[in-house]
């Protein structure tokens, strides 16, 4: 999945799979560390490895940092099935109901339209003022530009009754 250049057209470059085995086992680490992280994603059908989906904690240089991201990432074998959108509500009621979370998070590039949809379904609310430049990317950069989304516990619970009701305890 990460070596795969349409799963990867929004981040600098694909990664080995040394690279993809380093990050899984700093999942891991911030997982055990946090008690909240990013989660496997399989199919319920099969149990097929289809991607991730959690909470992340931010630190990176920023006005509106440190904070927790709610991010994602799928093979494209699974893209447009709704596994992303389903499970990011899964890591919003475990940010919100089980560790408190005021806020949660999640930015990308302009150009990443699939993924600010999946935002905009959540209930995220995109302020043109929190745009950013990502710090991790040299200035002038094409990927530097970053939009924001937020979604604060308020929202989130006043959002119950809309359809953005989190899934509940269940398995995905």
């Amino acid at each position: 999945m990460n070596a795969d250049a349409r799963v990867m057209e929004h981040f600098p470059a694909v990664l080995a799979v040394e690279e993809s085995d380093a990050l899984a086992r700093r999942f891991d680490a911030a997982m055990a560390r946090r008690g909240y992280g990013l989660w496997a994603v399989e199919t319920r059908a099969d149990a097929t490895f289809i991607g991730y989906v959690g909470l992340g904690y931010t630190e990176f240089d920023a006005p509106f940092t440190p904070c927790v991201e709610v991010g994602w990432r799928l093979a494209h074998a699974a893209w447009g099935q709704g596994y992303a959108t389903e499970a990011a509500r899964r890591a919003l009621a475990v940010g919100f109901e089980d560790h408190g979370l005021a806020e949660i998070v999640s930015f990308t590039v302009p150009a990443n339209t699939r993924s600010r949809a999946v935002m905009a379904r959540l209930g995220m609310v995109r302020d043109a003022r929190d745009d950013f430049l990502h710090p991790a990317l040299p200035t002038g950069h094409p990927l530097g530009p970053h939009v924001l989304y937020r979604l604060t516990r308020a929202a989130w619970v006043a959002g119950r009754g809309s359809g953005l009701e989190p899934l509940g305890r269940k398995t995905l």
